[in-house]
């Protein structure tokens, strides 16, 4: 994997002079990188997004961060092995001790040189001091057109998000509930760990992915793909051993989608109390041959909780609706901002 980072055109405050407010990894995909499908999963996306967003948090906090949120992103292609990756991760918003990330994936078939937006997420990383206590970042103030509109847009979704999060966090998961669901249960093992000794976001949002897939496959009964992640928390670490279970349940049905939202809790194997170390919804699809999302079985609501929680998911799909896309690159005009992804073709 090729690394790079890059400098914006920011203007730097005294406190941020000479940090750099962008990251960028390039790499090609490789074989190992597929999931059941044949393509990317959007679990193993996450991860790389999740990667790159703190690349950029850790160089302009110049500390250790942690992941607290990620949110709204669509997957709007399949990427493929073989495929040249191409992710941007750019401060957009700074509060006292958060850094609110955009990561906006490209991908391309390297002889053709011509990358297309695959997808675009915000993430919220939070710096941390060796006491695992927030400390403050230095502030980052826009400059160019490009980040202006981005940091407004970055700042609006602040009341959305809130909203979101109350909304989830009022909803109960209790057997009285009669929709299909799936459990994956493991323990967490040294591979999950990363160089906080933490299991890092990228690796538990990639078991929220796995849940929703067995959730959503057993559903259609056949394969399906992940089509957007949402509203995804992280509340606490997990170390090395902890018992993880993440359970995905449907509480949604589209003509061509199945919303399933999912919990990843995690108990020390010397107590029996699980804590809530994640939550995150998920929207999969089953796909026709030609790659086009299809028909799903309609579930139907019998009890009270299974009502409340596909209102719930109507009420999230209009609350998401509100929150206005980040301006691509190339939605400017050619001669406001240097694009690479504008170069013209020789």
């Amino acid at each position: 994997m090729t690394i790079t980072s890059t400098t914006t055109a920011s203007v730097p405050s005294p406190a941020s002079a000479g940090r750099r407010s962008e990251a960028i990894h390039r790499f090609l995909v490789k074989p190992d990188d597929a999931g059941i499908t044949g393509s990317v999963d959007g679990g193993k996306l996450l991860e790389w997004i999740d990667k790159v967003a703190y690349a950029a948090a850790a160089q302009w906090s110049g500390r250790y961060c942690v992941t607290a949120y990620v949110g709204n992103i669509h997957l709007d292609r399949p990427i493929a092995v073989g495929e040249l990756v191409e992710l941007h991760a750019n401060l957009v918003h700074t509060g006292r001790t958060s850094m609110h990330i955009l990561v906006s994936v490209y991908s391309s078939d390297p002889t053709r040189r011509k990358p297309v937006q695959t997808a675009q997420c915000l993430t919220i990383f939070v710096a941390i001091d060796d006491n695992r206590r927030t400390v403050e970042v230095p502030q980052w103030n826009p400059s160019t057109i490009l980040e202006q509109q981005r940091h407004r847009q970055a700042r609006a979704r602040i009341s959305v998000r809130k909203r979101i999060e109350e909304a989830m966090a009022a909803q109960h998961y209790t057997a009285e509930g009669t929709a299909p669901s799936a459990t994956l249960r493991f323990l967490s093992a040294p591979s999950d760990i990363n160089w906080g000794g933490k299991v890092h976001g990228g690796r538990t949002m990639g078991w929220i992915d796995e849940a929703a897939y067995v959730c959503g496959a057993d559903w259609v009964g056949q394969q399906v793909i992940t089509s957007y992640f949402g509203g995804i928390r992280f509340y606490q670490p997990m170390v090395i051993g902890h018992i993880v279970e993440v359970t995905a349940r449907l509480i949604h049905t589209g003509p061509r989608s199945m919303h399933v939202s999912v919990h990843v809790t995690a108990t020390d194997t010397h107590s029996d109390q699980p804590a809530l170390a994640a939550h995150g919804h998920a929207v999969v699809v089953a796909v026709e041959n030609n790659g086009k999302a299809r028909s799903v079985r309609q579930w139907t609501p019998v009890s009270d909780e299974d009502r409340a929680l596909d209102a719930h998911a109507r009420h999230l799909i209009e609350l998401r609706a509100e929150a206005e896309p980040f301006t691509m690159a190339s939605d400017l005009p050619a001669d406001a901002e240097p694009n690479y992804f504008r170069a013209p073709m020789p």
